[in-house]
């Protein structure tokens, strides 16, 4: 896809996106719109991938550490053609396989089980260095969350990636500058990032996560270390009212709320 058709579809998950968590009650709707450029640029434009061989062994790795914006991986894989986009009404009701995080057991297109923080990177480091193992010529994505960084984890998969010399990871930081319940800046502040991943090693990209026409270059980039695409990007973006809310990390909106995002979202397509 092109820039301004990737633009768009950006949009259309957006708005599905908000009516699925307003019609399940829950869901975390901020981090989902600040993520949902760079899913949709990884599904459409980067990754090589099959919706009807999910499992092929060449396939490229997406890992979404921030696994509780699963609701936005769900309908990005419904769109890509992984799942029915009818299931996305089955969100979190009882015995639909769309949980509140993504579990590779049930979901075609999720490679790994993830929610709890700092978990998603170091499976990820272990996929790209099974690629160097076997000689496979796949690549691996990982997002995580910037209030995830301050996993000590993390830290030891980015230690460990460039002692591998694993030219074959890419991990977009999701930095919307909040996490549950605060600003990153009001918690344990691990700005700014690029200067701490070039100290370990690591190629870094600085953009702003929400434009597509920085997004695309970014993925696509290769060199010869890991790279870390350092995203800026805005909580609630494409809402009026959420955007850079704190309490938007896991609110729901109020019919009128939803009404008037709606509205929004539909404008701009």
């Amino acid at each position: 896809m092109q820039i301004n058709e990737l633009e768009r579809l950006a949009r259309q998950i957006r708005l599905r996106d908000v009516q699925a968590v307003f019609e399940a009650g829950a869901g975390h709707v901020g981090g989902e719109m600040s993520v949902i450029d760079i899913l949709t640029a990884l599904y459409f434009r980067v990754l090589n991938i099959d919706p009807a061989a999910p499992k092929a062994p060449g396939r490229d790795r997406f890992v979404l550490s921030k696994g509780h914006t699963a609701c936005a991986l769900y309908i990005t894989l419904a769109k890509r053609g992984f799942i029915p986009e009818a299931e996305i009404s089955t969100f979190l009701q009882a015995n639909s396989r769309l949980n509140g995080h993504p579990n590779c057991n049930k979901v075609p297109g999720v490679e790994t089980n993830t929610g709890p923080l700092g978990h998603g990177l170091p499976v990820a480091v272990g996929m790209a260095k099974a690629a160097k193992l076997s000689g496979a010529s796949y690549h691996t994505y990982v997002v995580t969350g910037d209030g995830e960084m301050q996993e000590g984890s993390n830290w030891e998969a980015i230690m460990a990636a460039a002692q591998f010399g694993l030219d074959n990871l890419t991990l977009i930081i999701d930095h919307n500058r909040f996490q549950q319940g605060a600003a990153l800046s009001d918690t344990n502040d691990i700005a700014p990032l690029r200067p701490k991943l070039e100290a370990f090693g690591w190629e870094v990209s600085e953009i702003n996560g929400n434009a597509m026409a920085e997004v695309v270059p970014a993925l696509e980039h290769r060199g010869g270390r890991p790279h870390c695409i350092v995203a800026h990007t805005n909580k609630g973006h494409g809402i009026s009212f959420m955007q850079d809310r704190v309490d938007w990390h896991h609110k729901v909106p109020s019919k009128e709320q939803y009404e008037i995002a709606v509205a929004e979202l539909s404008e701009a397509l």
